[in-house]
């Protein structure tokens, strides 16, 4: 096959469909910007996760005297200092936590008023008002069940909670939005590939007289075929490298300067550069083989002589 007519026709085929190539591609740079983005939200949800998820403690609050008033759970009066040494002592025995911190009333006070000093109800609060309480580290944050069963209900327990569910509102609400932006990312690769398949079939039908000709005089049909795939597949990849570069470019405006997220937002652990790079040739390995493909299923009919 000579390389110099393929090329040619490739031109001709672009400046003949220039209104349906531009759209072509502009809809496959936004399904594609979407396929990316979308691609790195799960990364950034599963950074996040990871990096908070680490952080959480357990807790392990014990009665104090207003709630052996007030809490059915302290129906049997305050923690006694046997109850905390014993609770202290089945905590260390667990495989699964890595480390107990204890926070007496006044700590637990303390740390009430540098976090909400500016409520009403911080006035009225003192500190044998306070919980004692045990901060447990998890070796595997998956595993608050197993200190939820061992001391709920316990005498001198209070409650036991995971702070990990402060958290999942959050994610759940991320992982809404990336599913969202799947969702407009599958409509818009469908609209993608109906103007690829379109697109292909106006050139094909535009230049049948000349597939005819090759056709009748022996040449075979990938010959034929050859200069409408690398269209599509040069048009696509078009869409995707500029897809690459809005998200490079989103990256680089809004994480790292311009709005300058990172610095704005240091408690979020975003994904680096690293995470970036390695979706490009995924997203540009797409934009050339979806037209591709799209283009070859739609001339196996309308080739035909």
């Amino acid at each position: 096959m000579r390389a110099q007519f393929v090329l040619s026709e490739i031109g001709v085929g672009l400046r003949r469909n220039l209104t349906m190539t531009f759209a072509v591609i502009v809809s496959v740079a936004l399904s594609l910007a979407l396929f990316g983005g979308s691609l790195l939200m799960s990364d950034q949800v599963n950074t996040m996760k990871g990096y908070w998820y680490d952080k959480v403690n357990v807790t392990v609050y014990l009665c104090n005297k207003s709630d052996a008033k007030s809490d059915p759970a302290c129906a049997k009066g305050a923690v006694t200092e046997d109850q905390k040494k014993q609770i202290l002592a089945d905590l260390d025995e667990m495989s699964v936590v890595e480390k107990v911190t204890y926070e007496s009333q006044d700590e637990a006070y303390k740390h009430y008023k540098e976090q909400f000093g500016d409520s009403p109800l911080a006035s009225s609060l003192t500190p044998d008002q306070m919980q004692e309480s045990y901060r447990v580290k998890l070796k595997d944050p998956e595993k608050y069940q197993v200190i939820a069963t061992a001391f709920d209900g316990r005498d001198g327990v209070q409650s036991v909670a995971d702070q990990r569910s402060t958290l999942d509102n959050l994610f759940e609400l991320l992982n809404g939005m990336n599913w969202a932006a799947r969702a407009v990312m599958a409509l818009m690769l469908v609209v993608a590939l109906m103007l690829i398949v379109n697109t292909v079939r106006v050139s094909a039908f535009s230049r049948r007289r000349e597939t005819g000709i090759m056709r009748l005089v022996g040449a075979s049909g990938f010959y034929i075929q050859a200069p409408f795939i690398m269209e599509a597949a040069v048009a696509g990849l078009i869409g995707g490298a500029v897809a690459c570069g809005f998200l490079v470019t989103a990256r680089y405006f809004i994480i790292d300067h311009g709005l300058a997220l990172s610095e704005k937002l240091a408690l979020i652990d975003f994904i680096g550069w690293d995470a970036l790079l390695t979706k490009l040739p995924l997203i540009l390995a797409t934009s050339l083989l979806m037209p591709a493909l799209a283009a070859f299923f739609a001339l196996r009919k309308y080739l035909k002589v």
